[in-house]
């Protein structure tokens, strides 16, 4: 060793050895006038590289319906593939691997999963139930209603123009508008067409 000061904060300075000598030290071992030193340990521990199983095909289609509760909204195989800061979502495949090791089928692990942490779990409620039966076939009600309600306005909208391009007039129109008026929108109606 160089008999340099080790608890000195690294400038270019002291890098270079320009500036030797003692500066003042926090208590705190990692602590000092530059800032704090963060204990690499804690960021992360090393994971153990995949094999080709945890990648396997059912296992992604059993984590797509599984939702992450980390508050990402994403399912597990997302949010473990794509955001590499969330710890729960390595852990629920873990737990989905456990569950494939035993011998349990797709099916069984979904219901394990609904067992343990209950029906949020899942990304899509199950089909059963009054609420759950609104939410999966109000959208397409509402979707199919409008649909129609667009289908009656364009035909009646249609008629609409037909009947006024055919020279009729509603009975409406008739009721407010004097015989004079009819006569003159006839006469003027009648030079367009020549």
């Amino acid at each position: 060793m160089s008999g340099r000061d080790l608890s000195a904060p690294l400038s270019r300075r002291n890098f270079l050895g320009l500036r030797p000598g003692p500066t003042a030290q926090d208590s705190l071992a990692g602590r000092g006038a530059t800032g704090t030193l963060r204990d690499p340990s804690v960021v992360g521990s090393p994971r153990a590289p995949t094999d080709a199983r945890e990648n396997d095909a059912q296992i992604q289609a059993i984590e797509k319906r599984l939702a992450c509760n980390c508050g990402c909204t994403l399912d597990v195989f997302t949010c473990r593939t794509t955001d590499f800061s969330c710890t729960y979502s390595p852990a629920l495949h873990r737990e989905v691997l456990a569950l494939r090791d035993e011998g349990k089928t797709p099916q069984q692990i979904l219901d394990a999963f609904v067992a343990k942490y209950g029906e949020k779990a899942l990304m899509a409620p199950k089909p059963h139930g009054v609420l759950n039966l609104t939410g999966y076939l109000l959208p397409g009600a509402l979707i199919a209603a409008a649909g129609a309600g667009l289908l009656v306005f364009i035909g009646k909208r249609k008629a609409a123009v037909a009947a006024t391009a055919q020279g009729t007039v509603t009975s409406a129109a008739i009721g407010t508008a004097s015989p004079d008026e009819l006569e003159r929108l006839r006469r003027a109606l009648n030079e367009i067409e020549d």
